[in-house]
Formats: C-alpha cells, structure tokens, sequence
C-alpha cells in the first residue's frame, strides 16, 4: 500500500510538473511583456519622468490630467468612437453573416476571404487607401458625391465630420474576424430548432430573438469584449490621417499616450493616461462579462 501511495504521489507530481513546464512559455511571455511593464507603468506615473527629471509627485500627474482640457476631450472621443464603432461592428458582422452563411462553400469562403482581407493587411496600407478616398480635391468619395450636387468636403480637416471618418474606416477594418466567427457560429445551430419555429410559422425576426440570437451569446461575449478593448485602443488610424486634429477633434487617449510621451517627453504623465485608460477598459471588460455573461458557459 505504502509503495502504491508513493507511486501515486511521484505521478502527480510529474503530471503537476509537465503541466506547468507546458505553461511556462505563455507565463514567462506574460510576465515580461505584460505584468512588468503595466506595474512599471502604474510605478512612473507616480514621478515627474522626463529626458532629464524622475521626481516623485504622488498623484499629481492623475490630478492634472482630470484638469487638462485636451485629455477630457480625448477621452469623450474614445468613448464616442467605441459607442458607435462597437455596436456597428457587430451589427454589420451578424448581418453579413446570416447573409453569406446561406450561400454555398465556395461563396461563404470567398466572402470570409474579402471580409478578412483588412484584419490581415497593413495599417499603413489600409490608411493610405482612405487617405486618397478622403481626398478633397481628388478623392472617390467626393466625386460620388459630387453627383447628387453635393459641395466637396475636408473629410479629415472639417470638425463635423473627422471623427466620423475615423469611425468609418475602423469600422471596416474591425469586421474580419467577427465575420468569420460568426458564420462558425451559425453553422453549429442546430437546423432541427429553426424548422421546427418555420413550422410554428414563426416570422424570421422571431427566429432570430428566440433561437439565433440567445444561441450566439457566447461567440456575442468574445466579440463585444474583445472589439471594444480594440477599439479603446485606437491609435495607428488616428496618428497616420489626422495626427489628431483638427483642434483634437479626432484624439484619443492611446494618441494622447503617444503624444506625451514620446513627442513632449512626459513619460510619467503618459503612464498616467495609460493607467487611467486601463483602468477604463477594465471595468467596463466586467461590466459586459457581469451582463452578457450569465447565460455563457465557462
């Protein structure tokens, strides 16, 4: 009995070591690349760190910041964009892919390719694009335009409209992937549920709310979360078709991180928009985990 005690012991301590042997990659990888650098992170915002200061100033740098003007408006700017980017996204996925999902392989694969595209092309690229769409003087989108008698427009330089073009293009490269999970999604419905509601004489928006939609939950969960933590963290789009302007219009926090710290050399007050931001992200990451949630299974 004694040996086979021992046996069983020295087993689970072997499962127990290649257990984490296997983890380790994925541990170290997030200790050095994720953990240190947000607790370095929350540790600078907590000094006056510039090229040639580091002195400790407690919160000063968060107070300051809910005073500055710019970073308010940065902030109301990222909220606006992920209100707005966030449902359309979804929307607009769920659609395209109730759309696809019906056609044969050959068209959902090639339509998952097309909507794809983006999610796996340059930044650089897909901006360089909209920033010729967005032309004033040139662009296909004012000549569209044009035809119904419409005036040519500063897409990028006009504050009525700026913050919207952002939207518009990152809407478009934020629908890949949800695309893609979705039609997957769709096809692990059981058919059985949605002929049985056709033969109740169920309408197609009913089938929708009672079947489709409830059995969606968990693939709705990820995209929600994932989309809006993206989305928070806008950045690229913004520093390569407006730099922020006109007059901050277009500025988000991540823009603002970027500004402060690596353009005016405040590196302990860009720690402190980060923190804040995180902080941001994180609660509103439960918020949708505590409300959209409760029907997922872990």
């Amino acid at each position: 009995m004694l040996l086979t005690a021992l046996k069983s012991k020295r087993l689970l301590w072997r499962e127990w070591l290649a257990s984490y042997l296997f983890l380790l990659p994925a541990l170290a990888f997030f200790l050095l690349f994720v953990a240190y650098p947000m607790l370095r992170g929350a540790y600078i915002s907590l000094f006056d760190y510039s090229l040639n200061r580091f002195d400790f100033i407690g919160l000063r740098n968060y107070a300051d910041l809910f005073r500055d003007k710019t970073f308010l408006k940065s902030m109301k700017n990222t909220i606006l964009i992920v209100l707005i980017t966030v449902p359309a996204v979804i929307a607009f996925s769920i659609f395209v892919s109730n759309t696809i999902y019906r056609k044969s392989e050959l068209a959902r694969s090639f339509f998952r390719g097309v909507f794809y595209l983006p999610a796996v092309s340059s930044v650089v690229s897909i901006t360089v694009v909209w920033a010729s769409i967005y032309d004033p003087n040139y662009g296909i989108l004012n000549y569209v335009t044009s035809l119904f008698g419409a005036e040519p427009i500063a897409w990028l330089g006009d504050l009525r409209t700026a913050l919207f073009a952002i939207i518009a293009v990152l809407v478009t490269t934020s629908v890949g992937q949800p695309i893609i999970l979705y039609v997957a999604a769709l096809g692990n419905i059981p058919t059985s549920y949605i002929e049985a509601a056709q033969i109740d004489r169920a309408t197609p928006g009913q089938i929708f709310r009672k079947i489709i939609w409830p059995m969606l939950m968990p693939t709705n969960l990820y995209i929600i979360v994932i989309t809006t933590i993206n989305t928070f963290q806008t950045f690229a789009i913004v520093q390569l078709l407006t730099a922020g302007g006109p007059l901050n219009a277009t500025s988000t926090v991540m823009y603002g991180v970027y500004e402060k710290a690596f353009m005016l050399g405040s590196f302990g007050v860009a720690a402190a928009m980060g923190m804040i931001l995180a902080v941001v992200i994180g609660i509103i990451s439960l918020i949708q985990f505590k409300f959209l949630g409760s029907d997922v299974e872990y």
